[in-house]
């Protein structure tokens, strides 16, 4: 972990730096700086308007009553796209750009989703299709029981049970 943050917190800058250089030299200062602004602005618009149409999905999912997991996911990338766009850097708004193509999100939640439920018991379903997890499975004929007792307590009798 300490080597992520270490290539997230030095190596990207370094990187940006680095393209900041090699693209003045290239088209020069202004033409540079523009391009900056430009990815800003056009990514976000994208943001407003693939959030707001991932808002009115997520409510249509929750009007009948599925749980709006794609949406949420969406919304999650959305919000990283932005980060990394409102970033200056050619290199955080490639990563941010990726992040607004529907097939890229489809395929990166897929794949956190196979790598975050392997080996667990239960079904992973990602845009309506059942994902098999990597790894071993437990036998499904095994389930797990619990035993418990109850007792029914109507609203009406206004006393606790009498106690033994």
């Amino acid at each position: 972990m300490p080597l992520i943050l270490i290539v997230i917190f030095i190596g990207v800058p370094i990187l940006e730096i680095a393209l900041f250089i090699q693209a003045g030299d290239i088209f020069g200062l202004w033409p540079t700086l523009a391009a900056i602004v430009a990815t800003a602005i056009i990514g976000g618009a994208l943001i407003r308007a693939q959030g707001l149409a991932a808002i009115d999905r997520a409510r249509r999912s929750i009007d009948q009553g599925q749980a709006p997991v794609h949406e949420v996911f969406t919304g999650i990338c959305l919000l990283l796209a932005g980060a990394l766009l409102m970033t200056p850097g050619f290199l955080t708004d490639s990563v941010g750009f990726l992040l607004l193509i529907p097939p890229f999100r489809r395929v990166l939640g897929g794949k956190l989703m196979r790598a975050l439920f392997s080996g667990k018991k239960g079904r992973v379903w990602v845009d309506g299709e059942e994902v098999t997890p990597p790894g071993p499975r437990r036998n499904e004929s095994a389930r797990d029981a619990i035993d418990v007792e109850f007792t029914e307590v109507r609203p009406d009798a206004g006393k606790l049970p009498p106690k033994d």
